[in-house]
């Protein structure tokens, strides 16, 4: 079974929404009174009122670079100018006292600081040490535990050492320990000795112990409050806050998507409304959090495994002779739709994205996979996962971000994460410790940034990072604008089919008679080939062919062109063959215009 596309009227209607977050060529941005003149630049990119900002000519020279490489060029020198010196540029309005980057602050100074390299090195496997020692203590020291024993100085001892745990006072809780394993009560019972003095000795309270005596040091304690400058800790109070107020405005705009999504649902199952009673020949639904099932061939890792909102598609019950493998209980994707509260969320989601559509691709087109989502499981045909495409073309079809947000009328070219890769290789650092000495700098001194970026696969997320933004940027659509356009009275003209060289009206003309729609008998004239009437209609595969032909059975020409797109429409009889034949060509039955 092939993948049903959406109907022409979907696509219309897609086509139709107003894209508010498109942004332009980044030649438009640099021009002068552009919109790297706005407010929207960045705080730290330096720049004065009518210049593009530093971030702004590093996309620039970055965007440059791209496009040779694609022209199978070498960037010439003037691309490697402007961006070393506009990233000698950013380097130093990120230096500056006031007004500058506290992040990139705090990064050059465990670069420079011997003891803030080793504080953060500690404080980054911190969490899982913490968890390490939290589960030791429990089996040792859980109050269900206590209130088992008797009371006294075992009892005591356990108690505290507990509450130091989970206090994070370790060094108070090291002493404990070791007046715990001193202690002649405890020393009765081996097995709680032996967990004790393991506990005493593990590597995790040593790290913990040693983070706890840096915290002190002046150099440590700047450190940290240039990282704090940038927010609550992760784990504090203030981060859980603001995580649950992200997480209420994703579910916002979530519900925002859905509700939009629910009424184009409505709208194309009103399309596919049949004059004669009939049931539909499709019908429309949506689901949320559809979730991905294991079962898929395919790994997981780092790709998006729950999608928002999901546009599903089940055609027209079939005939006991359909297809082997068909179920009308199934579904088929239409269209995938990701809810964001910012515009920046979308592009640093779009390669999870990705993934989560080349894992989606692997299924097995003669397979069923069950997928759960708040509506509860639905039945999905492996063939409409198998035919998903990561294509720019294909994406436009099948994909979209959903924002509330406003949008930006200066939006940053130059994405943070590449903003921080820039910052953050060695070259930059060094330059950056070199104008924090006095040292003299030259902006050759950053060149080696500019190899890097155009030799090495890490540094490729940078090179593209202009295109990805724009990507983005096309896919991601306004709830509002979403909304407007389903509500939109229908065209009165006619939608182009994906896939198909023929054009065919947005509203479905079903048979009135099933089996009388034809004037003239569909003939099969190859696995991929199938001719009605004048026209030759040709598919990638003989399982499409056959849909086409299943249609045909019960339903008019023109929806059946709708349903099943062809790759190719040609002239059954070419004019050249025509001319003194005596053969009089009549106008296909459904009216298919004949501008192919």
């Amino acid at each position: 079974m092939s993948l049903p596309p959406s109907s022409s009227l979907l696509d219309a209607l897609l086509a139709a929404v107003a894209r508010r977050y498109r942004v332009p060529a980044l030649a438009v941005v640099c021009a002068p009174g552009g919109e790297s003149s706005g407010p929207n630049s960045g705080p730290n990119s330096g720049q004065n009122s009518g210049h593009p900002s530093a971030a702004t000519l590093l996309a620039l020279a970055i965007e440059q670079a791209r496009e040779a490489i694609a022209r199978g060029e070498a960037p010439n020198a003037s691309s490697a100018r402007l961006f070393t010196g506009a990233l000698a540029r950013l380097i130093r309005d990120a230096l500056r006292e006031n007004g500058g980057d506290p992040v990139f602050q705090a990064m050059l100074l465990r670069h420079r600081t011997a003891v803030v390299r080793e504080y953060a090195s500690l404080a980054a496997h911190a969490d899982r040490d913490r968890r390490r020692i939290h589960a030791s203590i429990n089996a040792i020291a859980h109050p269900a535990k206590q209130q088992r024993l008797d009371a006294g100085a075992q009892r005591d001892a356990l108690s505290r050492l507990h509450a130091l745990a989970f206090a994070h006072a370790w060094a108070q809780f090291g002493d404990a320990l070791q007046a715990a394993v001193d202690t002649p009560e405890l020393a009765r019972d081996a097995a709680l000795q032996r967990n004790l003095a393991q506990l005493l000795g593990s590597a995790e309270l040593q790290r913990l112990r040693r983070l706890d005596a840096l915290a002190t040091d002046p150099q440590v304690r700047g450190y940290r409050a240039l990282w704090e400058r940038q927010g609550p800790r992760p784990g504090s109070s203030g981060a859980l806050a603001r995580g649950v107020s992200a997480k209420q405005r994703g579910a916002e705009v979530e519900a925002l998507a859905s509700d939009a999504l629910e009424t184009l649902a409505r709208r194309l199952n009103e399309a596919c409304r049949r004059p004669d009673g009939e049931p539909p020949l499709a019908s429309y639904r949506v689901v949320n959090s559809m979730r991905v099932p294991a079962t898929i061939p395919a790994s997981h890792e780092r790709a998006k495994t729950e999608w928002d909102v999901v546009l599903l598609r089940r055609t027209r019950a079939l005939t006991p002779t359909a297809l082997a493998g068909t179920d009308a209980q199934t579904w088929d994707v239409c269209l995938l739709v990701e809810a964001k509260a910012s515009v920046d969320a979308a592009t640093t989601d779009l390669p999870r994205l990705l993934r989560g559509l080349a894992l989606l691709a692997h299924a097995d087109p003669d397979t069923v996979y069950s997928f759960q989502t708040q509506q509860g499981t639905v039945q999905l045909n492996g063939a409409s996962l198998a035919a998903l495409r990561t294509d720019a073309a294909a994406l436009a079809r099948t994909v979209l971000y959903c924002c509330d947000a406003p949008a930006d009328t200066a939006p940053r070219v130059l994405s943070p994460a590449s903003r921080m890769q820039l910052l953050s290789a060695p070259a930059s650092l060094e330059f950056a410790n070199a104008l924090a000495h006095g040292r003299g700098v030259s902006d050759a001194d950053l060149e080696p940034v500019w190899r890097e970026l155009l030799e090495a696969p890490r540094w490729r997320a940078v090179l593209d990072q202009y295109l990805t933004l724009r990507q983005v940027r096309d896919l991601m659509v306004h709830a509002d604008d979403l909304r407007a356009a389903v509500a939109a009275p229908a065209a009165d003209g006619a939608a182009h089919a994906p896939g198909a060289g023929a054009r065919v009206a947005t509203t479905v003309r079903p048979s009135t008679q099933p089996g009388a729609a034809m004037d003239t008998q569909p003939k099969r004239l190859s696995d991929t080939q199938v001719q009605v009437e004048n026209k030759i209609y040709g598919y990638r595969s003989r399982e499409e062919a056959d849909r086409f032909m299943q249609c045909l059975r019960d339903g008019d020409a023109n929806w059946c062109v709708a349903d099943c797109p062809p790759q190719t429409v040609v002239d059954a009889y070419p004019a050249d063959a025509r001319k003194g034949a005596g053969i009089t060509i009549g106008p296909p039955s459904g009216g298919l215009d004949n501008d192919e």
